[in-house]
């Protein structure tokens, strides 16, 4: 959410349908069509918040098509009396088989339009539309989360004055791939792989296993595992594969992505780890070492700078463990805020 100073922000109206103007805009729900003059409004956002990332027009229309997204019902758009968007807000529903739901709120003001309660009235209404939600599908137990990157402490203040509070902390890390990479052993039964596509949904069932007891975890069905794929990088992805018997099991995975449109924001280049996972009953045996540096190698290959990856944890306690010893350094932070709802 973007930062907002505002106090007793009017509100947008209900939920669904949307309807009525406030705040000096015009509010409907939003379409794919409205995809390009959103990816324009989120880029004068960035220019201006200056996140060490940015928003392509693929990973937005990502976010229409997601399983359990209403475009209809989630979104919310802005718009001026030239008819332009001018502020935004989406809530994306996850839900999975344990645990409770999760609706990720995102949404953003045009730094013109900011200061007039904008972005707190937006927040308003995503939390009503995740209780609606909850209501319609009697799905129990909901949480919203917004996620936000250290040095806005004008979004978090927004936020704690909604009665959201802070849960996890994620710390990105960069390691210097010009800089020797270990070599590592695994025993002769187990072996790194690449990726390939016949292996993906053992590697889906090998994640909700090896994440099950992770906070907030909740499990992929195969429609979820496939989305947000669009700057998967197959070459840098590898599956440790445990050959002991003649049917082969997935003791372990990396996947990777390739953020180019982020590299001029972060100022380098690099391979991004997106997740890396280990089974229980292959814990302890080097796995995760040897995918990492099996990734940096093909990233390295690939002419990239750094290794790059996110680490989370219930506390910012600036302990990276196998991370650190890796040679992975921390570059900026983020905090997931939430806020907890009935029925």
């Amino acid at each position: 959410m973007p930062a907002e100073s505002d106090a007793s922000p009017r509100p947008l109206g209900p939920p669904a349908p949307l309807s009525g103007p406030a705040h000096g805009l015009a509010w409907r729900a939003l379409s794919l069509a409205d995809n390009p003059a959103l990816v324009a409004l989120v880029a004068r956002i960035e220019e201006h918040d200056n996140p060490p990332y940015r928003t392509t027009e693929e990973e937005s229309a990502e976010n229409f098509a997601e399983a359990g997204t209403d475009p209809a019902r989630d979104t919310i758009g802005g718009f001026d009396d030239d008819g332009q968007i001018r502020a935004f807000g989406m809530v994306r529903m996850r839900t999975g088989a344990t645990g409770p739901v999760r609706a990720l709120a995102e949404g953003g003001v045009d730094p013109q339009w900011r200061q007039r309660g904008i972005g707190a009235a937006l927040l308003a209404w995503q939390v009503a539309r995740t209780r609606q939600r909850l209501s319609d599908g009697a799905a129990g137990l909901g949480r919203v989360v917004v996620h936000v990157e250290d040095g806005m402490d004008d979004t978090v203040a927004l936020l704690r004055r909604a009665g959201f509070t802070p849960q996890r902390w994620y710390t990105e890390m960069r390691r210097d791939l010009s800089t020797p990479i270990p070599d590592v052993e695994l025993a002769s039964r187990l072996r790194v792989e690449p990726w390939r596509p016949e292996l993906d949904d053992a590697v889906r069932r090998a994640h909700n296993d090896a994440f099950r007891d992770q906070w907030g975890a909740q499990e992929h069905t195969p429609e979820t595992w496939v989305q947000g794929r669009t700057h998967f990088a197959p070459a840098w992805s590898f599956v440790a594969l445990d050959r002991t018997s003649d049917r082969a099991r997935v003791a372990g995975y990396l996947i990777s992505g390739r953020y180019e449109h982020d590299w001029p924001a972060q100022g380098w280049s690099e391979g991004y780890t997106e997740v890396l996972g280990v089974r229980r009953e292959w814990r302890g045996k080097r796995i995760a070492t040897a995918l990492l540096t099996t990734a940096m190698r093909a990233y390295a290959a690939d002419g990239m700078e750094y290794a790059g990856l996110g680490v989370e944890a219930p506390a910012p306690t600036g302990e990276f463990g196998l991370f650190t010893h890796l040679g992975y350094e921390p570059t900026r932070g983020s905090t997931l805020y939430t806020l907890e709802l009935g029925a």
